[in-house]
């Protein structure tokens, strides 16, 4: 048997001659097959030497890098490519704990925590769930079958028909119109006619800019944003009025974008029923674009109602039994009251918010309020008595000062009277001291005189 130094050269002496003949192979690679150094003339161009020479250099790197042979006796590479078994851990050797070393890769921390992705509602549940609007889900469906039907008939190879998916949503405020469009984004996300499903909602402020020639590149910039999406323009009839011509700038950069991004943008135009028609018909453009319709109507009193304590549910408060019949009420007498102007989901959503106010000053009061106590609303949680507490408190302020005062008074006048030796003195005393100073100050003369 031979010696080490013997198994040594035997081992690692193919390794290098391997080495060898692959550096010959990379060196008749880059200059032929002859191995000499080309003239100027058959050099490769800059880009392709630069291409050979970074793969020779990575090849190079693989081979002799952390792979060269190692004298007996000296310490094994750490973990990296090299010759078989090199930097690999001996079992043979033990740790202070009597196991094996662990090999361990050495470069910057991996954070092993993986980003969970919240699943996304389905849009067909999320537009079951909301309370009311049956015919708009009705017309939702509508929409979103059409469309998916001709994407499928166009993939086919079948001829689409070309009907534009630009919107019209007209009604009062608190209807659920942006409700509906985000929904409707992530409805026609899903089955593929648009490629994110965003919704970017904007009002005339959001597209219209101070000067001629920035309205465009604001409205350039809302379409970048909604592209992929759903434009939503609130209260859309705004951009049309006499002798603007930043409006006008505004809907011409809008027609435009609709008409290049017709694949990949739905804009839909939301506010009230009649100036919305106004608005549409004022522009042929709008007109021809814009052909489809969606009204909201206003929520009845029992859908208000159940939207009212759908925000309880969301927001885990719990009405005892004694103030459901006060609340139905309120909503009522809201109603009444704003005819014209009533905000619909969006006045019961503000008067969720002033009872959860009212209830949370109540118990805050509290010393120790229990989880019970932080969910329930009262009776008097309905009523905003803060206005009404701090009169009585400034009231009882005042009387305790005047208390005060005449206490004052009183003590002063029962002093004077131990001092004059009667009562009547006293009691002529602080008459005299009520009275004015220019009485006071009269002549003795005229004193003597009365």
């Amino acid at each position: 048997m031979g010696s080490l130094n013997d198994i040594y050269n035997d081992f690692f002496g193919s390794i290098e001659r391997k080495n060898q003949r692959d550096l010959e192979k990379l060196t008749k690679e880059l200059y032929g097959k002859d191995g000499k150094t080309p003239s100027w003339d058959d050099m490769p161009s800059s880009s392709e030497a630069l291409r050979k020479a970074e793969e020779a250099l990575a090849e190079a790197k693989k081979l002799l890098g952390d792979g060269l042979p190692k004298m007996p006796g000296e310490p094994a590479a750490p973990n990296g490519p090299g010759p078989a078994g090199a930097g690999a851990a001996d079992p043979a050797v033990k740790g202070e704990d009597g196991k094996p070393p662990v090999a361990v890769a050495t470069g910057d921390p991996v954070d092993k925590k993986q980003e969970v992705k919240k699943e996304e509602e389905d849009p067909e549940k999320e537009l079951e769930e909301l309370i009311g609007l049956a015919d708009i889900k009705h017309d939702v469906r509508e929409l979103a079958d059409f469309a998916k039907v001709q994407k499928l008939r166009k993939e086919q190879g079948m001829k689409s028909v070309p009907v534009s998916l630009h919107l019209v949503f007209t009604g009062n405020p608190g209807t659920g119109k942006t409700t509906v469009a985000r929904i409707l984004g992530k409805l026609y996300k899903k089955i593929g006619i648009l490629s994110k499903g965003q919704l970017i909602e904007v009002d005339r402020s959001g597209l219209v800019a101070g000067y001629l020639g920035q309205t465009a590149i604001k409205v350039q910039e809302r379409i970048a944003e909604a592209r992929g999406g759903i434009l939503f323009i609130d209260e859309a009839y705004s951009l049309s009025q006499e002798n603007d011509s930043f409006g006008n700038e505004a809907i011409d950069t809008l027609l435009k974008a609709m008409e290049d991004y017709r694949d990949d943008l739905i804009v839909i135009v939301a506010g009230y029923t009649e100036p919305m028609e106004d608005f549409i018909n004022s522009n042929p453009g709008l007109k021809s674009r814009f052909n489809k319709y969606i009204e909201f109507p206003d929520y009845s009193v029992d859908e208000l109602e159940a939207i009212f304590y759908l925000n309880c549910k969301k927001y885990e408060y719990v009405v005892e039994d004694k103030a459901k019949d006060r609340i139905r009420a309120m909503i009522i007498e809201r109603r009444m009251e704003k005819i014209v102007d009533f905000a619909n989901a969006r006045e019961v959503r503000n008067m969720f918010e002033d009872i959860i106010t009212n209830q949370a000053r109540r118990v805050a009061a509290l010393k120790n309020p229990k989880p019970g106590d932080l969910r329930k609303i009262t009776l008097k949680d309905l009523e905003d008595t803060s206005a009404q507490e701090a009169a009585e408190k400034e009231k009882a302020r005042v009387a305790k000062e005047l208390e005060k005062v005449k206490g004052g008074k009183k003590k002063k006048s029962a002093k004077k009277a131990e001092e004059g030796g009667s009562p009547e003195n006293g009691k002529e005393a602080d008459t005299a001291e009520d009275k004015p100073e220019a009485e006071a100050e009269k002549p003795a003369e005229e004193k003597a005189q009365e």
